[in-house]
């Protein structure tokens, strides 16, 4: 009989800011970059802003600037 779970593998990535660009890093060390130009929300936003985000289906969302960056 096969085992059945409904718990979803969460990927894993890495959310960094640099030299006015936002960094991802995805499992597997895959690396996509943004000039943070794109996203003027992210580019004014405090550390604090930065720091609160949840990973998604679809990318990354930015809890208090209701912000989602599609990867």
């Amino acid at each position: 009989m096969p085992l059945f779970t409904s718990r979803r593998n969460e990927k894993k990535v890495k959310v960094t800011f640099g030299n006015g660009l936002l960094f991802v890093e995805k499992d597997g060390g895959k690396q996509q970059v943004f000039p943070l130009e794109f996203f003027p929300k992210l580019m004014n936003a405090t550390d604090e802003e930065r720091e609160d985000w949840t990973q998604t289906d679809k990318g990354i969302h930015f809890n208090q600037l209701d912000l989602d960056v599609l990867l």
